[in-house]
């Protein structure tokens, strides 16, 4: 009996383990094909979402490097175009809070698909003004057309100019008018940027947390770091093609270039600004359509499936799919499901208030929060002006303006961000050094652009204005200080600016004002003798003039290169910051809160820095103009001539007085953390209060990140964010 059990037990047992080995070598290779078809499509979307990246960054770099061009075009002030340039920031609070509750719920990858095609509508709405405003009219003197009449340029008497003409011009501003005073085109701008701000807002927080879901643990951070880089990419081609649209006259392909009469370096010149925005919709639409056929869910990797260091998000989403199938399987009525979310949003909204309260009861969260929107008005104020401050300190073109940017100023931001980011983890900064990087970066950042007040050009001598008809220096505004003894038998127009260049050197702002008496030459190639008020400086051996604007001083192209050298540097030392801080936000807070807080940073960023940047730059910036320019039904349009001495000052004082404040703000976050961590038995609690860790409970802190330590680095805590 006890032989035959045996073999009984025995027989049983081998005949057990087989079907145990079949099942896991089934198992096996199941999972392997999981692996291959999650890492597949998980790559498929991760290019996609980088492209994605890519065309947003472009696009809104691109529109950045037309912000003269648009002002010209449009004949606007600065301000406006502030307005124009935060309504993107506009679109994106717009549905924000919708996007990011209930876009998890839907089909992620399709509703950025659909973000992408918003977009790219709202981008080529920008564009589509230009196919309805006509041609673009520049002012320029009669005797500078191609025209076999020859008209003196002072009309001493105005029927040296034949009727017909006149009446001709006269009737084409009169239609003008009409067309002008029924429409405003810049709205449109307005608008199509308003919808990109509103295609782009499921990009990011859709995008990242769908990686996040589906990817394996350890490579979750490098695909989205993957994403980021590329995101890096963006501006750059953005500024390159704004500097190559910007060599394009703006109505090319519709009229004879030959017949242009301004050049690049004329103040009026618009370059072909809509072609960008065309070649961006493009790439929006193309990006936006691999999303169309990518599932809605990936098959979850092995270690995440049954892990507890999901994210938030992922198990947010596990456990509402949970709740809605028993309320299916146990009610199955719209009515239930009604009632469950109305309760789902009363207790989140019970929940918001103790959060928020705890939020901002943490002192180094706030200071860091007014630091970041003080720091942030200066950068993105400074960054949205700067391609017009070059081009009006320096005198250097559109098209050469955008190209430095692109190709010298974005990537040295690009490796900046690297280098606080590789010196944080070599070094194993914790938060105290990371506060001490992130100051010392804007301190030595803000002072290296102190230096920049000191790297200007004069003003260009524009008789009337910057200097008198006699060659003293002088600065008005004054329309009456345009005439003089030498042009007093003409009868010249006050709000004209057609300039021409005097060979004294001086810049007259039209030949008529100049007291030109005879021209020779069409078009670029025309010449202006007997001018009366070129003869009255004591430097002209001639009374000759020549179509165009005259050059800035001698040691304006040296400045240029010392500007350029010096930004490249403060752009680089400014950037380094930038990894320290963020690492700073998310580690003086706690974990179950990072979500919240990093929302309410991002909101506040955008509300408060944003939005009113550009606007209250752009308002300052149209205080230095001395020269307006003149609309054809009348009223002010774009500025043609700046005071470069004020718009210096006005440009790089308020940069550097935003970023003053914003450096006292990051001392006091230094001083609260130094106060916090001082005694050697106290480290700083996540919600920034004292708290003694012993040895025993410091370990278990360290693992349910409950209690933050400044000497130790954890770079696991960095990769699972």
């Amino acid at each position: 009996m006890e032989i035959s059990s045996k073999e009984n037990t025995r027989f049983f047992s081998n005949n057990t383990i087989l079907p145990v080995d079949r099942s896991s070598f089934k198992s096996e290779s199941s999972a392997s094909k999981e692996k291959q078809s999650c890492c597949g499509g998980l790559k498929i979307f991760l290019g996609a979402l980088s492209f994605v990246y890519f065309a947003k960054a472009l696009s809104g770099s691109y529109l950045k490097s037309t912000i003269t061009q648009i002002e010209r075009r449009f004949d606007i002030p600065s301000s406006l175009v502030g307005i124009i340039d935060g309504s993107f920031e506009i679109g994106n609070l717009l549905i924000i809070i919708l996007v990011s509750y209930f876009g998890a719920k839907l089909h992620r990858p399709r509703i950025i698909g659909a973000g992408c095609l918003i977009m790219s509508a709202g981008t080529f709405l920008i564009a589509m003004p230009q196919f309805f405003m006509g041609r673009y009219r520049y002012e320029r003197f009669p005797s500078t057309v191609n025209s076999t009449v020859n008209i003196s340029p002072c009309l001493q008497d105005k029927s040296q100019t034949p009727l017909s003409a006149l009446e001709k011009s006269q009737t084409k501003i009169n239609a003008g008018c009409e067309k002008e005073a029924g429409s405003s085109m810049w709205i449109y701008v307005l608008l199509g940027n308003l919808l990109r701000g509103i295609g782009e807002t499921p990009i990011q927080p859709l995008g990242i947390t769908y990686i996040d879901d589906y990817a394996i643990e350890e490579n979750a951070a490098l695909y989205i770091g993957c994403v980021q880089t590329v995101a890096i990419i963006g501006p750059i081609f953005g500024f390159l093609l704004g500097s190559l649209c910007a060599k394009l006259y703006v109505d090319i392909g519709f009229v004879d270039l030959d017949s242009v009469m301004i050049t690049q370096k004329d103040v009026q010149w618009v370059g072909a600004w809509w072609l960008g925005y065309l070649i961006a919709g493009v790439i929006s639409v193309l990006a936006g359509i691999p999303f169309w056929f990518l599932p809605k869910h990936l098959p979850k990797p092995e270690s995440r499936k049954d892990s507890s260091t999901s994210s938030e998000h992922s198990k947010f989403i596990i456990e509402d799919n949970k709740d809605q199938h028993k309320s299916y399987q146990q009610q199955g009525k719209i009515a239930e499901m009604a009632k469950g979310k109305s309760l789902e949003f009363l207790s989140w909204l019970l929940n918001f208030f103790p959060s928020l309260k705890s939020l901002f009861g943490n002192p180094v969260y706030i200071l860091y929060l007014c630091a970041s929107i003080i720091q942030f008005n200066s950068l993105i104020g400074m960054v949205t002006y700067k391609p017009k401050y070059i081009e009006q300190q320096y005198g250097q073109t559109s098209s050469k303006t955008n190209f430095v940017i692109g190709l010298i100023n974005i990537p040295a931001v690009a490796f900046g961000i690297f280098s606080g980011g590789l010196v944080m983890k070599k070094f194993r900064i914790g938060i105290l050094g990371a506060a001490k990087l992130s100051l010392g970066s804007s301190f030595f950042g803000y002072l290296l652009l102190l230096s920049l007040f000191a790297m200007g050009c004069e003003n260009s001598e524009v008789a009337g204005v910057t200097v008198s008809y006699h060659g003293t220096k002088q600065m008005t505004d004054s329309e009456q200080a345009l005439f003089s003894e030498c042009n007093s038998g003409c009868s010249c127009s006050k709000h004209d600016w057609d300039p021409i260049c005097g060979e004294n050197g001086v810049t007259y702002i039209s030949a008529c004002l100049a007291g030109c008496q005879a021209s020779n030459g069409t078009g670029k190639n025309t010449v202006f003798f007997n001018c009366s008020c070129v003869g009255t400086f004591e430097s002209s051996q001639t009374s000759s003039a020549v179509l165009g604007p005259c050059q800035k001083g001698n040691d304006c192209p040296k400045m240029f290169l010392y500007f350029l050298v010096i930004s490249v540097i403060t752009s680089y030392t400014l950037s380094v910051g930038g990894t320290p801080g963020y690492i700073l936000l998310l580690r003086c807070i706690k974990p179950h809160l990072k979500s919240f807080a990093l929302g309410i940073y991002t909101l506040a960023i955008r509300v408060l820095a944003g939005i009113p940047a550009p606007v209250y730059f752009g308002v300052a910036i149209d205080t230095t103009c001395l020269k307006w320019g003149s609309k054809r039904c009348g009223g002010r349009g774009a500025c043609r001539l700046y005071d470069s001495s004020a718009l210096r000052y006005v440009y790089l004082g308020l940069t550097l007085v935003l970023g003053t404040v914003s450096i006292f703000f990051s001392v006091a976050v230094l001083w609260v953390l130094r106060k916090k961590s001082s005694p050697p038995d106290e480290t700083l609690s996540a919600n920034g209060e004292r708290g003694t860790c012993g040895t025993k409970s410091r370990k278990d802190n360290f693992v349910n990140s409950d209690c933050l330590i400044q000497s130790t680095y954890w770079p696991e805590k960095e990769t699972r964010l």
